[in-house]
């Protein structure tokens, strides 16, 4: 579907950190209309629907539902000519506390949206938002301590691509993979046209981040209201991170261009150019804020990959896209966010220490 045809678009988990900019986007595309289904559990997105309603000029729909619920998803994709779901379950830690919880947000919620839209007469074009998760603590990417971040001891490693075995590590992974696969294989046995993004690191404006789910986010907000972080294992873990922005000009693209990318994974991340150990990002939020950062250490979460790095070769490949933005636009774009929130009198910490609600991947 391309051009300027009459396009209805679904976003589940559509008042979320991604959802709200990638509705933003296609708010502003004509003959574009807008739905989104979330069940606005999460603190704080109340504030991302408002934003997107006062610019809508009466292209966006919202249903308040949950993916858990078949019927609420069949009639939310009903006249849908494209779907991005992105609801989900976004935190590891609460997948090992509740695995059933998890699995019905990210695998059978996932499984309700795939069957919607299967039997929809429109076929519509599915993008799901997995994660590197499902890659595993990537023990065939053996590292080495270098200063202030680990690195790959393989000389010529580029990060990780698509080849890369699975290998699912907590329930979160697990669930996050189940659905991964799920989405893959209704494009090869129902010729839907799906595609999966495998993200390592987003970040960007809207992320309300906390210390299991939006990193970057949170330590930035951290330093600004002067709270301490603390830091699981030795601060030498190393994530290749992606402006929200870049993000939707890659899923732009792959709808685009869906005759080509249609049934395909790709690992969607920053790549090597805009990789970052956490004390290499503490210390850039410190000079981005001129304030001193004070840590508490705690021990490695179990499955924590050391190193990640996206290889986004096949996707640049495929659809032209590269990443655009750099880390100081990146923490410039989510602190003037914050910015915004604290003169509203809404600080986006206020979401609480941990995430249970249904939002959206990380």
């Amino acid at each position: 579907m391309k051009g300027n045809r009459a396009r209805t678009v679904l976003i589940t988990g559509g008042a979320g950190f991604i959802g709200s900019n990638l509705a933003e986007r296609l708010l502003g595309t004509p003959e574009t209309h807008v739905r989104i289904f979330d069940n606005l559990s999460r603190a704080g997105v109340a504030r991302n629907i408002d934003w997107l309603q006062s610019n809508a000029h009466g292209k966006l729909e919202v249903i308040e539902g949950d993916v858990r619920n078949p019927e609420a998803v069949r009639k939310a994709v009903d006249g849908a000519t494209e779907i991005y779901h992105f609801a989900a379950q976004v935190a590891v830690t609460t997948s090992v506390d509740d695995p059933g919880l998890d699995f019905q947000v990210n695998a059978v919620g996932t499984f309700n949206v795939l069957e919607a839209a299967r039997k929809s007469d429109l076929r519509p074009f599915m993008l799901y938002t997995s994660t590197n998760k499902v890659y595993g603590a990537l023990e065939s990417v053996p590292v080495v301590a270098d200063g202030t971040r680990y690195r790959a001891k393989e000389p010529l490693f580029c990060g990780v691509n698509e080849f890369q075995s699975l290998d699912f590590h907590s329930p979160y992974g697990c669930s996050k993979g189940t659905a991964d696969q799920y989405v893959r294989d209704y494009a090869r046995i129902y010729d839907l046209p799906t595609v999966v993004f495998r993200m390592s690191c987003i970040a960007g404006p809207r992320q309300f981040g906390n210390e299991d789910q939006g990193w970057v986010a949170h330590f930035l907000y951290s330093a600004l209201r002067g709270k301490r972080i603390t830091i699981y294992g030795d601060g030498l873990q190393v994530r290749d991170v992606l402006h929200v922005h870049d993000l939707v000009d890659a899923m732009v693209k792959v709808r685009e261009q869906s005759e080509t990318t249609a049934g395909q994974v790709f690992n969607v991340g920053g790549g090597p150019q805009h990789a970052f150990s956490v004390m290499e990002m503490l210390q850039a939020i410190e000079e981005v804020t001129g304030k001193s950062i004070r840590l508490d250490h705690r021990d490695v979460r179990p499955g924590d990959q050391p190193l990640y790095i996206s290889d986004t070769s096949k996707l640049e490949r495929l659809t032209g896209w590269r990443p655009r933005r750099d880390i100081s636009t990146v923490l410039g774009d989510i602190r003037e966010f914050w910015r915004q929130g604290q003169a509203r009198e809404e600080s986006p910490q206020l979401v609480g220490a941990r995430n249970t609600a249904l939002g959206e991947v990380a």
